[in-house]
Formats: C-alpha cells, sequence, structure tokens
C-alpha cells in the first residue's frame, strides 16, 4: 500500500489544481515541491513522507498539464508566465506568504524563475538537476536543432503531435522506458553523446532487451500509468512547446537569483549532467551544491534518502 497524504483541491489561476499538503500547518516557511516531465506529485512520495516526519510542511501539486490538475487546450496557456503564476495562486489560496520551491527537471526551470518573476513570494529554491542558465543568445529551439538535429525529442515536440501519440499508445511501455536506473558505464569508455530521440525510442522498445534497472515497483509504476492513461501526454509536452516563446519574453528579466539556494545535482544525468551546473554562481549568489553520487536523472526517486536527508539539513540551518 502507497500511503500519500490526502489528494486536495484549489481553484488557482484559472484552473483548477490537485496537490497534497502535508506536516504541521504551522511550520513555515513550507516546501512546495514541482515535479517535472514525464512525472506527478507522486514523484515527490518519499520527499513527502520524510519532510513532514522531520516537522517540516510540504506542499506538492500536480502541476498544470499533470495528473489531477486541470489541462487548458491553448499551447500559449503552459508557459512560464503560467506556470510560475500557479504556484503563486496556490500560495495565495492556502494563506501563505513565502515559500521554499523544491524543482526537478522541468520543474526545476519553473523553481529557478519563481525569484525572478515573484521574489516577494520566494523564500529559497533547491533545484534537483536542472541548474539555473544564462538566457541563451538565440532562440533555443533554434539552438538544439543546430546542434542535436530534429530527431532530439525536444525538437521534434516542436514539429507534431506525433510523439504525443507514440507515449499514449502503450502507457506502460512509456514508462518502462523512462523510469530506469542507467547501467554504470563501461571501464575506460568515453561518454557518447546520449540517444535523445525519445519517442522512436519509446516505439521501437523491447522491455526483455533492457538491462537497466528499474526504479518503479509494479505498484509505483501503476500509479504513473493511470493518471497518463486518464491525461495523455500533451499537456506536459506543451510546456516544451514554449521554449521560444518563453525566450523571446524573458529579454528584459533580471537573472540573478537573489534568495538562498541549493542545487542537487544527479552524477550520472546523462540529460542533465553536473557539469551543465557549473559557473551557477555568477547568476545565484547564495548557492550551495551536493552530489548524489551513482544517480541517473529521476534523483528523488532513485536516491531518495539522500535527497530527503539533504533537503531537511539544509532547510533547517538556513531558515531555523
Amino acid at each position: 500500500m502507497i500511503d500519500m497524504p490526502p489528494l486536495h483541491f484549489a481553484e488557482v489561476n484559472g484552473i483548477r489544481m490537485g496537490y497534497y499538503d502535508s506536516g504541521p500547518m504551522s511550520d513555515a516557511p513550507p516546501m512546495v515541491l514541482c515535479h517535472g516531465w514525464p512525472e506527478l506529485a507522486f514523484s515527490w512520495r518519499h520527499q513527502i513522507k520524510a519532510l513532514a516526519a522531520a516537522g517540516i510542511r510540504v506542499i506538492a501539486p500536480d502541476q498544470r498539464g499533470f495528473g489531477a490538475t486541470d489541462r487548458p487546450d491553448a499551447v500559449e496557456d503552459y508557459d512560464i508566465e503560467h506556470l510560475t503564476g500557479d504556484l503563486v495562486g496556490l500560495l495565495d489560496h492556502l494563506k501563505i506568504d513565502q515559500a521554499i520551491f523544491v524543482g526537478h527537471d522541468w520543474g526545476g526551470f519553473v523553481v529557478w524563475q519563481m525569484p525572478l518573476r515573484h521574489i516577494d513570494r520566494v523564500a529559497g529554491v533547491v533545484g534537483i538537476n536542472t541548474p539555473h542558465l544564462p538566457r541563451a543568445p538565440a532562440d533555443p529551439i533554434a539552438i538544439l536543432r543546430k546542434r542535436l538535429g530534429d530527431q532530439m525529442y525536444v525538437v521534434q515536440f516542436q514539429d507534431s503531435q506525433e510523439p504525443d501519440q507514440i507515449f499514449a499508445e502503450d502507457v506502460g511501455r512509456t514508462f518502462d522506458v523512462f523510469m530506469r536506473k542507467p547501467l554504470p558505464p563501461k571501464p575506460g569508455a568515453e561518454g557518447g553523446r546520449p540517444n535523445l530521440a525519445f519517442p522512436q525510442i519509446v516505439a521501437s522498445y523491447e522491455a526483455s532487451k533492457d538491462r537497466r534497472p528499474a526504479i518503479l515497483s509494479d505498484e509505483e509504476k501503476q500509479v504513473f500509468v493511470e493518471a497518463y492513461t486518464a491525461s495523455g501526454f500533451t499537456g506536459g509536452i506543451n510546456w516544451y512547446r514554449n521554449i521560444t516563446r518563453n525566450w523571446e519574453r524573458s529579454a528584459d528579466l533580471d537573472p540573478v537569483v537573489r534568495v538562498p539556494a541549493l542545487m542537487i545535482m544527479a552524477e550520472n544525468d546523462a540529460v542533465l549532467p553536473p557539469s551543465s551546473a557549473d559557473g551557477m554562481e555568477k547568476l545565484v549568489p547564495d548557492l550551495e551544491k551536493h552530489l548524489v553520487r551513482d544517480s541517473g536523472h529521476w534523483t528523488q526517486q532513485e536516491k531518495p534518502d539522500e535527497v530527503s536527508a539533504r533537503l531537511i539539513e539544509w532547510r533547517r540551518r538556513r531558515f531555523g
């Protein structure tokens, strides 16, 4: 039996949002946990339990387009202004002045944007795997297309809805592909460029040939499968379809994060390696870093105890 707190709902920023709220209501500032793609608030199940047990209030929403939360039709409704606005709306609903925002994967991009856009609502920021980077010198999609080609998954997402359909054809297969630990690197092998043609990988996948260890138990995988069978993948993929729009609309934004921050990196994340956080201190003056060894991309699920312990230690030391 998977132990999760009750699911609550709030009307925020024009949508109905599902979220979990656990730990002592009197604790401040609470920690708001923001998931990535293809994930859910459920991705934080280990941290919700550990932080609440440590006396920390923890709030974990299904974000716009995911799980129990609404999925608007318009692609533009998934831009960064909407995504950060949803979190402000959730704080307003809960009558919370400030929170520490913790984000993994796409959630990491959102939480690094919170102090740039809503500084008065942000006590601190934690990025897991996703660094805070300077604004790109050109449209990021054009850069990705030139460097990695048309089959790179983020580029594919811009060009058609075919990836959405491939992932939804067999949701169990899709999560079998994604929710795995990476194999250890072979001694002496050079780290080549990873294959990022995710739709094609999913379409041709044979589980019997996959030697990577699964991250999820059968029961945990079923939570993701049921949620994505109901929702499809388009809501989450629409976040990617706003990358150019977000870039265009951020030209006048001060990129410096002026709150205490923690960057948790995963040693074996092929898409967001620890090196991607090099030089972050220029944009995040009050920054600490922590490297999680022997973890791939799904760090809070692969190494839950270490991630939870680091969050608790940093939260207590910096905020009491």
